[in-house]
């Protein structure tokens, strides 16, 4: 079983880009996505989405960096060569 930030991140990435398909959607006049079916969907689409989007960013990106996940992992540093090229 996932992790509880797992699971958020994982709604979270869904539901904002459903999001993201009805707006772009609204804007270009092609046809949306279904709309929410079930309490679930509502609160993803219609309270989490919208509040989501009026976070500054600098408030959203702290709330991010807070969470454990696979956003927080660093690259490692490239291994040094061992010796000159030619």
């Amino acid at each position: 079983m996932a992790s509880f930030f797992g699971w958020l991140r994982e709604n979270s990435e869904h539901y904002l880009l459903v999001a993201a398909h009805h707006k772009l959607a609204r804007t270009q006049g092609a046809p949306a996505p279904r709309p929410p079916q079930g309490a679930k969907e509502f609160f993803w689409l219609r309270v989490f989405a919208p509040t989501y989007a009026a976070l500054p960013w600098p408030l959203r990106n702290r709330i991010m960096r807070a969470m454990p996940g696979s956003h927080r992992r660093t690259w490692a540093p490239p291994p040094r060569p061992p010796g000159p090229a030619v």
